[in-house]
């Protein structure tokens, strides 16, 4: 089999102690999902619940039959562990924000 018969893609996970990006040739037409399972990286961190995961391509969400192009990098995302609107609320009650408006904060002299 010539490398024409295969795309390279690439796998990646994280949590907060660590992070993995597999690289793999997989046959044209695999699917984000089989991506996953072909990396095994299920095995490397078995906390991963691929049917109850959402994944995405280079940060964008996708469906588990979305198709692969040549050097795409499939992400399975864990769930949130706070939800984003109590973490604003209490960083607002603290006079600080997530990050969003950081050009508005700088410049502002009593922030």
């Amino acid at each position: 089999m010539g490398d024409a018969e295969f795309i390279r893609v690439e796998v990646a996970y994280a949590t907060p102690e660590s992070q993995s990006i597999l690289s793999l040739e997989v046959p044209p037409g695999t699917t984000a999902e089989e991506a996953v399972r072909l990396s095994g990286i299920e095995e490397e961190y078995p906390e991963i619940d691929l049917g109850g995961s959402r994944i995405g391509i280079f940060g964008k969400l996708v469906k588990h039959g979305q198709a692969l192009q040549p050097g795409d990098r499939v992400e399975v995302y864990r769930p949130l562990t706070a939800d984003p609107k109590v973490v604003r609320r209490e960083l607002a009650a603290l006079g600080k924000t997530m990050g969003r408006n950081k050009a508005r904060d700088e410049s502002d002299p009593a922030g």
